[in-house]
């Protein structure tokens, strides 16, 4: 079975087994607590706290990925306890519970972070199924956390980035070979990052104060390839007004890249050959010999081995460059690296457009690992970019991930009072999903259970439907959201 075909919770990361989780109940009425201590027990561990200074230190011992917490209690009210909490990089998702026609408070707490609220009297399946969720929440966090964990330990490799043993193997062969003078072939599809892998081996080696030169073999005609590589002298050609050094010069006592290495013509390879073997070059046009002292890496996303077979590849220069070769995976072979990659340019996407732009939900990630991404990095870079530009809401979903994934995504996304303009089905369909409930919300004052009612669904149907499409609490916050 390939990786891509896995659920990114049978990545195998190294950490401790986790215990059952644990819910924390605060209400300083006992019925209350023993009431939801017995819808939770079998499944969770649950402890109980009368009170916010019970409920900071059951928090520091037990530890809970969840908190059910009261808001009306003596002393210092839940709300405390909540904006406490949301400045904590740990913090638990916390349920707030409201008395009935508490509305403003809710809209308070979810402001204030917390993860839902709940009206009393509450129906029990909706509460299983919003702690079920921020128990998924907290699942997604922890193992994002575990992945940063081990990044910082051995899952990074200069700007490149992947905690899956493929790329810790990559990582681990390159930091061995950097120091050394020894020439480095790099192996993988477009995309991979093979560029910035010859630049971080280049940066950790004696070499790193000299140049890092590099020449894409396909990205120039035949005919240019001779002169930019070693070098032409006045009048060597039409055009030749004045000598210039080639790449080879250029690179002296430093690396020389040469990207797309498969692509490189016939007759330039016994050249390279002999500036390999012997460090001895002449330019175009010129007599003279010229000594450059250069380490070479190759990189390319052909089979050379393949190439050597057809005769469109000379073997001796193939062992002459593959000193040490590295394959870059792609990135369908590298399991959770998808996730914290995504995770990782969102981050850079804040900084680079001064945002702090929609989160990423748990269901986009999940939607996002689950893509082979033929363009590799690249595509997920780019993909990543596109997202964080296009996607609206407080929230990015999977159907924005949809969207934007959608082949005609490329155009303008059609604005939200235009289903008919939308490109495809789903987007129309998902436009008018959008306005309708936004439109319907607002008729009954912003209040959830009214809505549901009134429009035949089930309230947390409802409640699952504005948290998909990203309709914001806030929009009608002027009239109350409430139960």
């Amino acid at each position: 079975m390939t990786s891509s075909a896995r659920d990114w919770r049978d990545y195998d990361i190294p950490c401790v087994a986790r215990p059952r989780h644990t819910i924390l109940v605060v209400d300083d009425e006992p019925a209350a607590r023993f009431a939801l201590r017995r819808v939770f027990e079998s499944e969770y561990q649950v402890c109980e706290a009368g009170s916010v200074p019970e409920a900071r230190v059951s928090l520091k011992g037990d530890r809970p990925v969840v908190v059910l917490l009261d808001y009306s209690m003596p002393g210092e009210d839940g709300l405390v306890l909540l904006r406490e909490l949301a400045g904590r990089s740990d913090a638990p998702a916390v349920v707030m519970i409201t008395a009935h026609g508490s509305e403003r408070l809710a809209v308070e707490a979810m402001k204030a972070g917390a993860y839902d609220y709940l009206a009393k009297p509450y129906d029990l399946d909706e509460l299983r199924l919003v702690v079920s969720r921020a128990v998924e929440r907290q699942e997604l966090r922890l193992e994002v956390q575990d992945l940063r964990q081990l990044l910082a330990e051995e899952g990074q490799f200069g700007r490149m980035i992947g905690a899956s043993a493929a790329m810790r193997d990559v990582f681990h062969t390159a930091a061995r070979v950097a120091p050394t003078d020894l020439p480095v072939l790099l192996l993988g599809e477009s995309g991979t990052g093979k560029d910035l892998l010859a630049q971080e081996i280049h940066a950790r080696s004696a070499r790193s104060k000299a140049r890092f030169v590099a020449l894409n073999c396909s990205a120039l005609p035949e005919s240019l390839v001779e002169s930019e590589l070693f070098g032409y002298e006045k009048g060597a050609f039409t055009g030749a007004v004045r000598s210039n050094a080639g790449r080879f010069e250029m690179a002296h006592r430093g690396v020389l890249f040469l990207d797309e290495i498969g692509e490189m013509a016939p007759h330039i390879q016994p050249k390279i050959l002999r500036a390999a073997e012997s460090g001895a070059i002449e330019r175009l046009g010129g007599a003279q010999t010229i000594h450059v002292d250069v380490r070479l890496i190759s990189a390319t996303n052909q089979d050379l081995q393949l190439a050597v077979r057809d005769g469109r590849f000379r073997e001796d220069l193939y062992y002459r460059l593959a000193g040490v070769t590295l394959r870059l995976p792609p990135l369908r072979e590298r399991g959770d690296d998808i996730l914290i990659l995504a995770e990782r340019f969102w981050a850079d996407l804040q900084r680079k457009y001064g945002r702090q732009g929609p989160a990423l939900q748990r269901e986009a990630l999940l939607r996002i690992r689950a893509q082979r991404w033929p363009g590799n990095v690249r595509q997920l870079r780019n993909f990543t970019e596109k997202l964080f530009v296009l996607a609206r809401g407080d929230a990015v979903t999977a159907a924005d991930v949809d969207i934007v994934l959608a082949p005609d995504s490329s155009r303008e996304a059609p604005l939200p009072d235009g289903p008919f303009a939308a490109p495809d089905y789903r987007d129309a369909r998902r436009l008018f999903e959008t306005e309708y409930l936004r439109l319907k919300l607002k008729e009954h004052g912003g209040n959830v259970t009214r809505t549901a009612q009134a429009i035949g669904l089930e309230r947390q149907s409802l409640q699952e439907k504005i948290r998909k499409l990203g309709v914001s609490r806030e929009e009608a916050e002027a009239d109350g959201m409430g139960e």
